[in-house]
């Protein structure tokens, strides 16, 4: 599976994308009124992403710019977005009013998943101190170093394959405001090459005393990610909790089941499954009956198998 819809909205405000070389700029939005999309058309050699940002800064007024979404650059299956960052990095003191950045907003046919270049995506957070949103898709070349940030509150990371360092990075960071902590972590195919310890720190919750929503997903090791959280302290403090869109078994739901309450849970979310029917109703019965909502829609979750019947399960999004 791959991505095919681009956001539709950051920061609580519909995305509203910035009209390309020739467009009309004169009946635009009000600048805090939506989440600013700015793109390069990817076909279009003749600008580049820092040129539409820099028509798009002398179009609108930045200082009331909320939300921002970088969309496709040039090549960006083989060019990172270094240019990119440092020139939304330059025009930092144009963006008071900043609160949420997405970068890498890309659907299959401009660039998959997997095959997105990035960088050190941490000079953004640096930058803008008072950014409560960030996020980012793709894992090819992603640095995520330790940071300390104490404003933010919602940081989503989106691949088919999420570099260990990064997953330690994030762990290791100082995030105290963070509610909301979204990793993908995907297949070692494409670079996903994370084991459960590493995930110790965020499991532990020692950083991060204000998160409520916790979403480990896309994991090839689902299983193995599911049987560490049931015994993880952080997760007596959650609201939510989302196991999906992984390689998630019988073996993985039931050490989930077999470990701490899940019942003061509003949400458990582990749509996109290969769980047995029974093993889904042991799901409902323990959780759903106590008031938790329960997504079990297996989507598009299917088996393949060896001609000896060896199963072959996928992550929902790989490429």
């Amino acid at each position: 599976m791959t991505v095919t819809d681009h956001l539709n909205a950051l920061y609580r405000l519909p995305a509203h994308t910035f009209p390309g070389p020739g467009g009309r700029t004169d009946d635009l939005p009000d600048p805090e009124a939506v989440a600013w999309r700015v793109t390069s058309d990817v076909y279009d050699a003749d600008e580049d992403w820092t040129k539409a940002f820099a028509r798009f800064c002398s179009a609108v007024d930045t200082t009331r710019v909320r939300a921002l979404i970088i969309g496709a650059w040039q090549e960006a299956y083989d060019t990172d977005p270094s240019d990119v960052i440092e020139a939304l990095v330059a025009a930092r003191d144009r963006f008071p009013a900043l609160r949420a950045v997405f970068l890498g907003d890309m659907v299959g046919e401009e660039c998959e998943i997997s095959w997105i270049n990035q960088s050190d995506v941490t000079p953004i957070l640096a930058a803008f101190p008072a950014l409560e949103e960030f996020g980012v898709r793709g894992g090819s070349g992603l640095a995520f170093p330790a940071v300390s940030h104490r404003a933010l509150r919602r940081l989503v990371i989106e691949t088919g394959g999420l570099p260990a360092e990064v997953v330690r990075g994030v762990g290791g960071s100082d995030l105290p405001e963070l509610v909301h902590l979204d990793l993908w972590l995907g297949t070692p195919e494409y670079g996903g090459d994370s084991e459960v310890a590493d995930l110790a720190p965020i499991l532990s919750g020692a950083r991060l005393p204000s998160l409520r929503h916790l979403a480990l997903r896309n994991s090839e090791n689902q299983d193995a990610v599911a049987a560490a959280v049931a015994s993880a302290p952080v997760v007596a403090r959650l609201e939510v909790l989302d196991l999906s869109m992984g390689v998630l078994t019988d073996e993985g739901a039931a050490a989930l089941l077999g470990g701490q309450p899940l019942t003061h849970l509003k949400k458990l979310d582990l749509h996109y499954h290969y769980l047995s029917e029974s093993l889904q109703e042991r799901v409902r019965r323990t959780v759903e009956t106590a008031g938790v909502e329960v997504d079990l829609d297996r989507d598009d979750a299917e088996e393949d198998s060896d001609d000896d019947g060896t199963p072959w399960r996928y992550v929902a999004v790989g490429e």
